[in-house]
């Protein structure tokens, strides 16, 4: 999770705002319920790109911020790429404000170093459509996976059985046009414990 900062979100345009932060809350609640990991940091975060956004760590306790000095390329500061490398995995998830830079570089750069990158746009914003369309075609270019966050958590839950989707749709049912799925599914579950008598 890349500057996801408060300054930072002025400048987003291709996406609303309250929607963008909702689907960066999904992905940290899922991070947290599903144990994985989660790294954050800010560019000049006391500067005028402001502060990280705390829904992040207050729904992903676990999470680790590492602060850059002034490096905009993410990968470029040490602690951080050391951090995704010590983690072991080899799949990244990366979302972050702006996408066609807080997001591109870092995933070039780890793409570059072996390692599957998924880009989540929707968890992402830029400063207009175009640039989104633009990034997404290089992030392609490059072989890294542009993504949605309803496609991710998809993927991390697997099943609509599995409890994943009970523990997480309060945040899940925030990301635009899915919350019907997850107010069928609680509505389905509710009457499956109480039968209704006609």
């Amino acid at each position: 999770m890349i500057d996801h900062q408060s300054g930072l979100f002025q400048t987003v345009k291709d996406i609303d705002v309250t929607a963008l932060r909702n689907n960066v809350a999904a992905l940290a609640k899922v991070a947290a319920i599903e144990n994985i990991p989660v790294f954050t940091t800010a560019s000049e975060p006391k500067g005028p790109n402001g502060p990280l956004m705390p829904e992040i760590h207050e729904l992903a306790p676990h999470a680790v911020y590492i602060p850059r000095n002034s490096k905009i390329n993410a990968w470029d500061t040490p602690a951080f790429a050391g951090a995704v490398r010590k983690s072991g995995k080899k799949k990244l998830i990366i979302a972050g404000v702006l996408t066609s830079v807080c997001v591109v570089f870092p995933s070039i750069s780890a793409k570059s170093e072996g390692f599957d990158v998924f880009a989540v746009i929707d968890a992402s914003g830029d400063m207009s459509p175009m640039s989104t369309q633009i990034t997404t075609a290089r992030l392609a270019l490059a072989d890294v996976v542009p993504i949605s966050t309803a496609a991710v958590l998809s993927e991390i839950q697997k099943t609509w059985c599995s409890s994943i989707v009970l523990r997480t749709s309060e945040r899940l049912g925030q990301i635009r046009n899915y919350s019907r799925i997850y107010e069928i599914i609680h509505r389905n579950r509710w009457y499956s414990r109480h039968p209704v008598l006609i």
